[in-house]
């Protein structure tokens, strides 16, 4: 496959995901065709665009077990915070789903209309509006932009009513961030990567979390994982075999490691 160049420093080439994964560009219509079918299997047990905010993206999808569910399971998606939306991910609820877990994906305001510490915000909100649906503890996962604001949820700064967080390939420090392209669309300060960056804020009291990333990950999100992993003191697995597009694939499979580390003590 081609690649670009390599010049070193090179943050944007750090973060480049797809360049890295063959057939990277399929996995996005994949993903959407997977997920519509999913959401066509569960008739009555799927609710959609749940408004919790008045934005008209601060909307979210809730996917309901057989029975009494034993809590939920929130997972935010990624795309840099300004790609994607919820509905491509609705196929990752059935593992948790039939572990017997209400599973809820909210979609946020996307940069530029947003910038990072908004749709934290956003985030939060959802978590509580949520909370008062459905009884039982709450475990926050997501992947990439969507691992940070899983991160979020259990950082200090805040009070948010989760049990557990489960990073899935964090973008823990935005420090770096600053120096690519797509900064230009999401806007990050010195202040903000201060502010926002989960690496930065200690975990809340009470919240267990493990982070979780692919081993054939670009060494940046290796290097983001690991951070956060040894400034919160949790456990973190690298995934064998996995990179920063598949790696999310186990949360569908009730018996995955993944889905497994998701509902670990719960």
């Amino acid at each position: 496959m081609t690649r670009p160049p390599y010049a070193w420093p090179d943050p944007d080439r750090d973060y480049a995901n797809g360049a890295f994964i063959p057939g990277a560009a399929d996995y996005p219509d994949r993903w959407a065709r997977e997920a519509a079918a999913f959401r066509e299997t569960l008739a009555g047990r799927a609710q959609a665009d749940i408004a919790y905010g008045p934005g008209h993206r601060e909307r979210l999808d809730l996917f309901l077990p057989e029975g009494t569910p034993r809590g939920v399971v929130v997972f935010v998606h990624g795309g840099y915070w300004h790609l994607f939306g919820k509905t491509h991910w609705s196929h990752l609820a059935a593992g948790p789903l039939a572990r017997g877990f209400a599973v809820a994906m909210p979609g946020y305001t996307l940069a530029p209309a947003a910038r990072i510490g908004e749709i934290t915000g956003q985030i939060a909100q959802a978590c509580w509006v949520l909370s008062h649906r459905i009884a039982g503890p709450m475990v926050v996962t997501g992947h990439s932009a969507g691992g940070h604001l899983a991160a979020r949820m259990g950082c200090a700064d805040l009070t948010v009513p989760v049990t557990r967080v489960v990073p899935i390939s964090p973008l823990s420090e935005l420090g770096p961030l600053m120096a690519t392209g797509m900064n230009a669309t999401l806007g990050i300060d010195p202040d903000e990567a201060a502010a926002e960056s989960p690496a930065r804020l200690p975990l809340r009291a009470g919240v267990t979390a493990h982070v979780w990333v692919g081993a054939e990950e670009r060494p940046a999100f290796l290097w983001q994982a690991r951070v956060l992993s040894e400034e919160w003191a949790c456990p973190w697995t690298a995934q064998p075999g996995r990179h920063h597009f598949d790696v999310i694939d186990g949360l569908a499979d009730p018996d995955s490691a993944l889905c497994k580390t998701v509902l670990d003590g719960l």
